[in-house]
């Protein structure tokens, strides 16, 4: 009985492989062809300026000092701890138990 089921087997892996050995031809050729283009399509309608890499004019609005200090609060806060969250446990106790 086990050699009949190795046979068996044997026949199942063998009756596999050759159906996966032809060539692979697509059943849907229009739908492959246009593969990605919903893609791009979300990224350009994404872009505000698609030529904003082209623009050499400098960024005005804000001088040096006012941005040294906007970026030195920005350093500073990440140098301090956060403060803990408050957490609430509803149907726990407190010391874990």
């Amino acid at each position: 009985m086990n050699a009949k089921f190795t046979s068996f087997v044997i026949a199942s892996l063998a009756a596999g492989l050759a159906g996966c050995a032809g060539t692979v031809q697509t059943t849907t050729p229009h739908l492959d062809q246009h593969f990605g283009e919903a893609v791009n399509q979300a990224k350009a309608q994404q872009a505000v300026n698609p030529d904003a890499s082209r623009n050499t004019d400098p960024v005005a609005g804000m001088d040096g000092k006012a941005a040294q200090a906007v970026i030195d609060t920005y350093h500073e806060g990440l140098r301090q701890p956060p403060e803990p969250a408050t957490v609430i446990n509803i149907g726990g106790s407190l010391s874990g138990n």
